[in-house]
C-alpha cells in the first residue's frame, strides 16, 4: 500500500510564491529571477512531501497563475484580443490573460467547482488549438533530475477542461474533443517515451451530473488515449463528489481511479460495495480531506480503508487525499498563538501527508504499529468536542427555537418599494459602489502598527476616521448618489466579521489562493457563533455624520461567512448557517437603530456553495436563502437592503436570489462580458438590480463609453426605473488613481444614460 497525493498548495507557507509574482508585476523583479524564485519555490515543495513520507508526488500542478489557464497556454488557446501570433504563449501574454492590460479586458473567471478558488476560463471562440509546449515534461524532468523524485505529472482531462470552457455549443463538444485529443496524444506519448510510470489525469467533471452522450464521450477519449500510450498509465482522477456513471467509469480503459470517500456521501463506498471494483486497476483511495482543516478520524478512515481491502488488493491501494490540498494552509506549525484544544485538532497540508503516510504505515504494518499516533488522534478531537465554545447554551437554544423566528420581511417588495421611493428620493439609475476602496499600503501599515500594539486603539480610530472622511469627500465630488464608508477598518470581508464574533479563530499563517495571487486567510468556525457587541455601528455612524447622502451600512451575509470559513465538522452547514444569521441579524438591527437606512448583507459565495448533484440543489437553496432572510427579516419596511453577488452564473437560480427578498441586488457582469443579461430576457426581475459596469480585478481604466454600452445592454432587457450603477465588486485591490478614474468615467456614463433614458419615461 502507498500513499499519495494530488496537489501542494502552490503559495508556499509563508506566501513567498504570491510575494514573487507581485514584485515581478510592479517591475521589482525581473522575469528571469522570477522564475528562478518559483522554481525554487516548486522543488521545496516537492522536497516536503518526500520528507514527509508520500511515495507518489505530483508534478506539474504549480503554476504561475492558475492551472487552467496554463493548459490553455499548452494549447495556444488564447483569445484574438491579446495579439497572440502563435508559438510559445510569453509571460506577459500569460499574464494579460489573467489580469488583463491597457489594450484588452481579462478573460473571464468563475469558481472552481465549488470551491473558492477561481480558474481563468477558456474562451474556445476562434481557438485553433495546437500545442505549444510539454509543460508536463518539463516538469517530470527537473524533479527527476534535481531531486531524484519520480513525480506523477497531473493534467486536467480533456472533458473538464472542456466543459469548463465557453464559446461552443453543446452539439459541437464532440468536434472539440476531435481538436484537442491528438494534442493530448502528444503530450502522453512525449511523457512516455522520456520513462514517466503514470500520469494523474484530472476529470473532477465525472462527479457532477452527465448525460448519456457526454459519457460516450469520455468512453471514446480513454479509448482512444489508451491506444496511443500502451506503456503509459493513466490515474483517472475524480473529487468533490461521488461518480454517478461509476460503472462506466470504473470500465475504461485506464490504470488506475481515484475516487473521494470523503464527501461522495457514501455513495462511492456503497458503488464499490454493490459493484466491486476491476481486479486489474489501482484504486486511489480519497479518505483524508483536502477541503477542511480537521484533524481526521483516523480510527474510522482505516475502517473504510480495511472495507476497501476486501475488493481491492493492498499493492493496488493508494490513499491519498480527497482533493488537491490546493485549498488549505500548508502547516499548522506556525499557530502557537490558538487555544491548545483547538491547534491540537488541526490539520493543514503538511499534517494531511504525515496522516495519509501513517494510513499507508497502518495499512501494511497494520494498526498496532500506529497505536499511539491513533490514540493521539482521538484525544485530539474528544478535547475539542468537550470545549465551552461547542456547548453555548444561549446559541444552542435560539437554534432549537428557529421555527419561532421571523424569517421574511413583514411587508412585500411592492409596499416596501413605495415607502423607500419616498425616503430617499434617488434620481434615475442611482449610483454607488460594493462598498471597500483601496487599501493602500498605508492603510496596510497602519493596521499592521496597531495589531502589533505600536498604535494605541485611539490612534488606529482616528487614522480610519481620516481615512473615512476623505473618501467621502472624493465619493460626493465625484457626483455619487449612494455612498460607503469604505471599510478601511477591514482586513478582509470575512474576517473582519469572524474577528468581533464568539465561535470563531484565526491563524497566523493560514493562507489559502482565492485567484492568481489573491490569498485569503479563511476564520476557523469551530464553536457556537453569538455577537457579544455591534461590529460596525461606529464607522456607519461617522461616516454618515459627513454627508447628507445615504451612507450604506456593509456586512457579510451568513451564506458568505460560512462559504469562506473552514467550518467546524461536528454539526451541518445549515445549522451553523442558521447561528451566523441570527449573529448579522442583531448587527443589523443596531444598525437600523442607529438610523442607518441602507444595509447591505453581500452574499457573493452564495452560489458556489451549489452542490454538485443538481438534484441537491433546491435543498441547499432552501436553507441557504432561509438564512439570509432570518439576518434581514425584522427590519422596518423603509429600510433598504441590498445584497452582492460576484463570478459566477446565475441564469439557473434567479429564483432563488429573488426569493432572497433584497431591495437591490448587484451582481458582476462586466468580466463575463454581459453575458448574465441574457438571463433577463427570459426571466423578469422585479426588484432592483445592478449589472456591475467595469471590472475592478484588472488595473484597466475602461472609458466611459465602454461603461455606457454595457448599461445600453442591461437596460434593453431592464427597466431603467429598477437599474442602479456601480463596479462588480468592491475595489480594495485597486489604487487610489486607478479607482477615482474609473468611478468618474462611471458616473459620465451615468450622466448620458439618465438624459437618454429619462426621455423615454416620461
Amino acid at each position: 500500500m502507498k500513499s499519495g497525493n494530488l496537489g501542494y498548495p502552490r503559495i508556499g507557507r509563508n506566501r513567498e510564491w504570491k510575494k514573487a509574482l507581485e514584485a515581478c508585476w510592479a517591475g521589482k523583479l525581473n522575469e528571469e529571477a522570477l522564475h528562478a524564485e518559483l522554481k525554487a519555490i516548486r522543488l521545496g515543495h516537492l522536497k516536503k512531501q518526500r520528507e514527509l513520507g508520500i511515495d507518489i508526488i505530483p508534478v506539474g500542478d504549480f503554476t504561475y497563475y492558475d492551472h487552467i489557464l496554463d493548459l490553455s497556454a499548452m494549447f495556444g488557446i488564447i483569445p484574438a484580443r491579446f495579439g497572440y501570433k502563435g508559438g510559445a504563449v510569453d509571460l506577459a501574454t500569460y499574464f494579460a490573460v489573467a489580469r488583463g492590460n491597457r489594450e484588452a479586458a481579462a478573460s473571464e473567471m468563475t469558481k472552481w467547482f465549488n470551491t473558492n478558488y477561481h480558474y481563468i476560463v477558456p474562451e474556445l471562440t476562434g481557438a485553433r488549438p495546437v500545442l505549444t509546449g510539454n509543460r508536463l515534461l518539463d516538469a517530470y524532468r527537473e524533479a527527476k533530475a534535481e531531486l531524484g523524485i519520480e513525480g506523477r505529472p497531473v493534467l486536467v482531462g480533456p472533458y473538464t477542461y472542456l466543459k469548463l470552457a465557453k464559446g461552443y455549443g453543446p452539439e459541437e463538444l464532440a468536434g472539440w474533443i476531435d481538436r484537442l485529443l491528438p494534442l493530448y496524444g502528444q503530450v502522453l506519448c512525449e511523457l512516455e517515451a522520456e520513462g514517466a510510470e503514470w500520469v494523474q489525469m484530472d476529470e473532477p467533471m465525472l462527479a457532477a451530473t452527465s448525460d448519456k452522450g457526454e459519457l460516450a464521450q469520455v468512453v471514446r477519449i480513454y479509448e482512444t488515449l489508451a491506444k496511443e500510450t500502451p506503456k503509459l498509465k493513466l490515474m483517472l482522477q475524480t473529487y468533490f463528489e461521488s461518480v454517478d456513471a461509476y460503472e462506466t467509469v470504473a470500465s475504461l480503459p485506464v490504470h488506475g481511479i481515484g475516487l473521494d470517500f470523503v464527501h461522495d456521501g457514501g455513495r462511492n463506498l456503497t458503488a464499490v460495495r454493490t459493484h466491486g471494483f476491476p481486479a486489474d486497476k489501482t484504486l486511489g483511495a480519497g479518505l483524508i480531506d483536502g477541503r477542511a482543516i480537521w484533524r481526521a478520524d483516523l480510527k474510522m478512515k482505516l475502517d473504510t480503508l480495511a472495507e476497501l481491502g476486501e475488493f481491492v488488493a493492498a499493492d493496488r491501494l493508494v490513499v491519498q487525499p480527497s482533493c488537491s490540498l490546493l485549498h488549505v494552509p500548508a502547516s499548522v506549525a506556525e499557530e502557537t498563538a490558538l487555544k491548545p484544544e483547538l491547534r491540537g485538532a488541526l490539520a493543514f497540508a503538511d499534517e494531511k501527508l504525515a496522516e495519509l503516510a501513517l494510513l499507508a504505515k497502518a495499512g501494511r504494518l497494520g494498526e498496532s504499529a500506529v497505536a499511539a499516533e491513533l490514540d493521539g488522534a482521538a484525544r485530539s478531537r474528544r478535547a475539542l468536542a468537550q470545549s465551552p465554545s461547542r456547548n453555548r447554551a444561549q446559541v444552542q437554544a435560539q437554534i432549537a427555537s428557529l421555527s419561532s423566528q421571523p424569517d421574511r420581511r413583514a411587508d412585500l417588495f411592492e409596499a416596501r418599494k413605495e415607502k423607500q421611493r419616498e425616503r430617499w428620493n434617488l434620481p434615475l439609475l442611482p449610483t454607488t459602489t460594493i462598498g471597500s476602496f483601496p487599501q493602500t499600503p498605508e492603510v496596510r501599515s497602519a493596521r499592521q502598527k496597531w495589531r502589533k500594539g505600536e498604535w494605541s486603539n485611539e490612534r488606529y480610530d482616528a487614522f480610519v476616521r481620516e481615512q473615512i472622511r476623505r473618501w467621502i469627500g472624493i465619493q460626493t465630488e465625484l457626483g455619487l448618489d449612494v455612498l460607503v464608508h469604505g471599510e478601511f477598518e477591514r482586513n478582509d470581508m470575512v474576517e473582519f466579521f469572524g474577528e468581533k464574533l464568539e465561535g470563531f479563530a484565526f491563524t497566523a499563517n493560514g493562507w489559502v489562493q482565492s485567484y492568481g495571487s489573491r490569498c485569503v486567510k479563511p476564520p476557523i468556525i469551530y464553536g457556537d457563533v453569538e455577537l457579544p457587541a455591534p461590529m460596525t455601528v461606529a464607522e456607519t455612524v461617522y461616516a454618515q455624520s459627513l454627508t447628507e447622502k445615504p451612507v450604506k451600512g456593509m456586512l457579510t451575509g451568513p451564506i458568505t461567512i460560512l462559504n469562506w470559513s473552514f467550518v467546524r465538522d461536528d454539526k451541518s452547514r445549515e445549522e451553523v448557517a442558521y447561528q451566523i444569521a441570527l449573529a448579522l441579524r442583531s448587527e443589523v438591527e443596531a444598525l437600523e437603530a442607529a438610523g442607518i437606512g441602507m444595509i447591505q448583507v453581500d452574499e457573493p459565495a452564495l452560489r458556489e456553495g451549489l452542490p454538485l448533484k443538481r438534484e441537491q440543489w433546491q435543498a441547499y437553496l432552501d436553507w441557504a436563502v432561509r438564512a439570509f432572510r432570518i439576518s434581514t427579516a425584522t427590519v422596518q419596511s423603509e429600510t433598504q437592503i441590498h445584497t452582492h453577488m460576484c463570478y459566477s452564473e446565475f441564469h439557473d437560480i434567479i429564483d432563488s436570489i429573488s426569493a432572497l427578498d433584497a431591495d437591490v441586488i448587484s451582481i458582476e457582469t462586466s468580466r463575463s462580458h454581459g453575458e448574465l443579461v441574457s438571463s433577463f430576457e427570459a426571466y423578469t426581475y422585479d426588484k432592483g438590480i445592478g449589472l456591475g459596469v467595469y471590472d475592478i480585478h484588472s488595473p484597466r481604466v475602461p472609458n466611459a463609453e465602454e461603461m455606457g454600452a454595457m448599461i445600453d445592454r442591461a437596460l434593453r432587457v431592464l427597466d431603467p426605473a429598477q437599474f442602479w450603477i456601480n463596479p462588480d465588486c468592491g475595489l480594495k485591490t485597486r489604487k487610489d488613481e486607478e479607482t477615482i478614474d474609473s468611478l468618474r468615467n462611471m458616473v459620465q456614463a451615468t450622466e448620458r444614460a439618465r438624459e437618454k433614458y429619462a426621455a423615454g419615461l416620461r
